[in-house]
């Protein structure tokens, strides 16, 4: 009792709680989920940004290779089960090798309806299921079971109308129930819902119930859906497309060799009646079979040859555009590993340059400061030796400084030559201003004890620069020799 008085009074936070954490319970199993099955990240938009977006959608509902999940995890399911039992490595492969076939859904933007045919058992009522589980798994936060990236509109409702719904209760039969259902959702239907309807006119005369389905089709193109996906075996609901462009056909491939369903969707192309074929190579009579054919008219023959050409073309030009998509998107990939080459390249040249422009500009610093230090030492040096010494004052150079200038110029050091002249200190200049050199004459520079070059004369500064090999020197008068 005392617990339950405790928890009263905090009763408002206990349930704030609770209701946090079956949030979170939530994301972390729709986590969970889309980690274990994969998928891929559906791209949601609203209806209204179809034709509004300065982008213009290709696509209403694009779903490459899109998995049925209830198939898929009854697949693992089964999977997991012979592994426990330890079934041998024979069943298992057979079993992996059973994966649940996917649909691909390539519903372009100006389509409204899509009309679906195919033989019993050949797949049509599981592709209505896996759009509108895909269509509830993107709007829930789960990933879609596809191999890439979805396309799917934000659907504000999505309607079904799968499976036979007779109803005891209120003495229903099939077509009374499917009607029920169809009335139903056409009046709760918006022009952003999804409307999925399986053998759509069913239940009733061939010939009523075409004519029936063809007008409820052509209802939810005009108002009633923004998307309609119907099943039929009625050849008359094939023919809407080539009347009405909001109308799109596909069909479900069916292998007439082994005589089973491929579960492989045909885009663009009318479903034909394998009807008198599959009984034909199951045994019947031929004599049964060709009185078959009469019956059903030479026409109608006609018509599924054409059916069975188309077939063939569309299977080979599917087949052609997923190799030149995947060519595609091979070069791309090698395209876009090449511009990032390029660009290290281009990125590793400028680094080497910058280093070697760095690298050249510290050397002539260097250089430059190496030969200031020499021009300052040779003008001190100068400067000294010029100064006249008596014969009782002592030499201005001490033994050290002496020493110090031996060894950092040696090749200044007093050397005479064979007529006994000191030729390390500078002689007097003989150069007046009547007599100057000119541009282009070879003058002696008594500091270097070589030949340069005059390159400019300034009798104002009595100043002469001069070239002197690789090195270009500013001097006065008195450092040159005539």
């Amino acid at each position: 009792m005392m617990l339950t008085e405790e928890m009263q009074k905090d009763l408002d936070d206990i349930r704030n709680i609770l209701e946090t954490v079956i949030q979170l319970d939530t994301i972390n199993a729709r986590a969970t989920y889309s980690l274990s099955f994969g998928g891929a990240y559906p791209n949601l938009y609203l209806p209204e940004d179809i034709n509004g977006s300065p982008f213009k959608k290709e696509w209403i509902l694009y779903m490459p290779k899109a998995h049925h999940p209830l198939l898929l995890q009854q697949h693992r399911e089964n999977l997991r089960d012979l592994r426990k039992e330890g079934k041998n490595t024979a069943i298992i492969s057979a079993q992996e090798l059973g994966k649940p076939v996917p649909f691909d859904f390539f519903i372009a933007q100006t389509t409204k309806v899509l009309v679906i045919t195919g033989p019993n058992t050949g797949g049509k009522t599981i592709c209505l299921k896996t759009v509108g589980l895909a269509a509830m798994m993107a709007k829930s936060g789960l990933h879609v079971l596809s191999s890439e990236s979805v396309q799917i509109p934000w659907f504000d409702s999505i309607f079904a109308d799968i499976g036979d719904e007779q109803s005891l209760s209120q003495s229903l039969s099939t077509f009374s129930g499917h009607l029920k259902n169809v009335m139903d959702i056409r009046s709760q239907s918006t022009n952003q819902s999804l409307v999925l309807l399986d053998e759509v006119g069913a239940g009733t005369n061939p010939l009523e119930g075409a004519a029936l389905g063809m007008s409820l089709l052509e209802s939810f193109a005009d108002s009633g859906a923004l998307l309609t996906i119907a099943t039929t075996h009625y050849g008359e609901l094939k023919s809407l497309k080539y009347s009405n462009n909001a109308f799109e056909n596909a069909c479900m491939e069916f292998d007439e060799v082994n005589l089973n369903p491929t579960y492989k969707i045909i885009w663009g192309v009318p479903g034909r009646s394998n009807a008198i074929n599959i009984s034909e190579k199951l045994g019947l009579p031929s004599t049964v079979v060709s009185h078959a054919r009469e019956f059903y008219g030479a026409d109608s023959a006609e018509i599924n040859e054409v059916i069975c050409a188309m077939e063939k073309f569309k299977q080979m030009f599917q087949e052609s555009l997923y190799q030149t998509q995947h060519h595609l998107l091979f070069s791309r990939n090698l395209y876009e590993k090449l511009l990032l080459a390029r660009r290290k390249v281009m990125e590793h040249g400028t680094v080497q340059r910058y280093r070697k422009m760095k690298e050249i500009a510290e050397a002539a610093a260097m250089a430059r400061s190496a030969l200031h230090k020499k021009v300052l030492q040779l003008r001190t040096y100068k400067t000294q030796s010029s100064r006249p010494t008596r014969a009782n004052e002592k030499p201005l150079l001490n033994s050290e400084s002496k020493q110090s200038t031996e060894k950092t110029s040696p090749h200044l050091t007093a050397s005479r030559n064979s007529s006994g002249i000191d030729i390390g200190k500078p002689s007097v200049s003989v150069l007046k201003k009547d007599k100057l050199p000119e541009v282009g004459d070879r003058v002696h520079v008594s500091t270097l004890r070589r030949e340069a070059t005059v390159l400019r004369v300034d009798p104002a500064k009595e100043e002469i620069v001069v070239q002197a090999g690789n090195m270009k020197l500013k001097l006065k008068f008195t450092d040159i020799n005539a």
